[in-house]
């Protein structure tokens, strides 16, 4: 491998000739082998990474225009348009396992662009330092990347895949209306509901789900930059916060302004709390949503066996013909991920000493986790399995039937303790309620079927 010769405060650094990263990047890289080529810092942080520092360039110019000058502006605002592309995606080796601040990912990203838009302009005219981190620091930088990161993922790919399973839902429901089962509580037969009403809960879930992760997004459009390294702004100008979030919300389309409180905003990380407990409250309709699919799909013959799912892999390697509920399986596993990542979120927000919050990478990589982990489990589910249920009729009839809790509906006619002793009766001699009843001699048969309507109890 071929190296070039880059240096920084602490002296020269040999890097890979064919990489755009520079000395302080290459010193993170071999300091922290931890989880190399596994555990990089996200992808999403990277793409905000070029979204913050485009918006500093055209404020910085805009502010200071003596220093950025409309040429370093311009190569700078095409190398993080690449970096937002992903064309740069090989030049940012760090892993999420080094300075709890991020510090070292910022210098990545001022280096990148430096180099790259010294390659776009033919010549060494930009400083990763004095010019793509001008009026910043990566005390702002790294949280205003994490909100960037966040408020994305949350709106333009959590959100959506929610919404696709809603609408299949929806069309489930219109599809069943008609249909009657018998209803389940405590894991045991409860009185009878239509099959569309038990789908319309799993939607209803779902819109409620929608609705708080919405709530939890409006204080992640506030932006830390602006406060520099302790959030009193230093070697930035006055109006550089209120700016540079427009410059963020105009490249977006997302309505991002300057935190009202900069040393709230560099040491708090009580909105990602807030927001991931929202992604938390959505894996935990996942994990009951996909638990009762698959509840109602056991069998095919010893199970309940109300619906068909459908059939997308063998499902065992010695039993020939055995097919599993596969997609429900994957949404609960990473529901459990999730559960798991809201642990290390709050623990890393309650790691703020001082100024500053030092847990920021570990925070901002299992958020955008789960985020990303919901949303493709998510899409998964319904394109493979909820897009495909269909309902076993003869099933639901049989089980509706069967159910002694039907017994129910004979309450007001015999009291709450002779309907007991009915399905008491009834279970015991493995005898229909009709047949218990008339033997108890609480109703005659006739008038037993005038008033025992399974399909009216709902």
């Amino acid at each position: 491998m071929e190296y070039r010769i880059e240096h920084d405060s602490m002296g020269e650094v040999k890097v890979p000739a064919d990489k755009l990263w520079a000395a302080q990047t290459q010193r993170s890289h071999e300091n922290f082998e931890i989880g190399v080529g596994i555990e990089t810092m996200p992808a999403e942080i990277i793409h905000a990474f070029g979204v913050l520092k485009k918006a500093a360039a055209i404020t910085n110019n805009a502010l200071r225009s003596e220093k950025m000058t409309n040429q370093k502006m311009e190569a700078i605002k095409k190398a993080c348009d690449e970096i937002m592309a992903g064309k740069l995606n090989d030049n940012f080796p760090l892993v999420v396992w080094q300075t709890g601040s991020g510090t070292q990912s910022n210098m990545n990203a001022n280096e990148v662009i430096a180099n790259r838009g010294n390659q776009i302009l033919a010549e060494k005219l930009l400083h990763p330092n004095d010019d793509v981190n001008m009026s910043q620091s990566s005390n702002d930088t790294f949280p205003t990347a994490m909100h960037i990161a966040a408020v994305l993922v949350l709106e333009d790919k959590l959100i959506p895949a929610v919404q696709e399973l809603i609408d299949t839902f929806k069309r489930l429901e219109e599809e069943n209306e008609g249909i009657v089962k018998s209803g389940r509580t405590h894991l045991q037969d409860a009185t009878p509901i239509k099959f569309s009403q038990e789908i319309s809960g799993w939607r209803s879930s779902l819109e409620k789900d929608i609705e708080l992760i919405k709530r939890s997004i409006e204080p992640l459009y506030e932006l830390a930059l602006g406060g520099t390294a302790v959030g009193t702004g230093l070697n930035a100008p006055a109006s550089f916060g209120e700016v540079v979030a427009k410059e963020v919300a105009n490249i977006t389309n997302k309505p991002f302004v300057t935190a009202s409180n900069k040393f709230h905003a560099l040491t708090s990380k009580d909105e990602f709390v807030f927001a991931h407990g929202a992604i938390k409250a959505l894996a935990a309709d996942m994990m009951k949503i996909a638990n009762d699919v698959r509840w109602l799909a056991s069998g095919p013959r010893d199970g309940l066996g109300e619906i068909f799912i459908p059939e997308n892999e063998p499902g065992s390697s010695i039993m020939p013909g055995k097919v599993n509920p596969t997609q429900c399986e994957a949404v609960t596993m990473v529901a459990v991920q999730v559960m798991g990542n809201d642990v290390a979120v709050g623990m890393a927000a309650s790691q703020g000493n001082f100024e500053l919050n030092v847990f920021m990478p570990v925070c901002a990589y299992n958020f955008l986790q789960s985020a990303r982990l919901m949303a493709e489990a998510i899409r998964s589910f319904n394109k493979n399995c909820a897009v495909g249920i269909k309902a076993n009729k003869e099933k639901m009839h049989h089980n509706l039937h069967n159910s002694l809790m039907l017994v129910t509906a004979l309450n007001p006619y015999i009291g709450y303790e002779n309907a007991a002793k009915t399905a008491k009766k009834a279970f015991k001699d493995n005898i229909s309620l009709k047949e218990a009843c008339v033997e108890l001699g609480f109703l005659t048969a006739e008038k037993f079927d005038e008033v025992f309507h399974p399909e009216e109890m709902v």
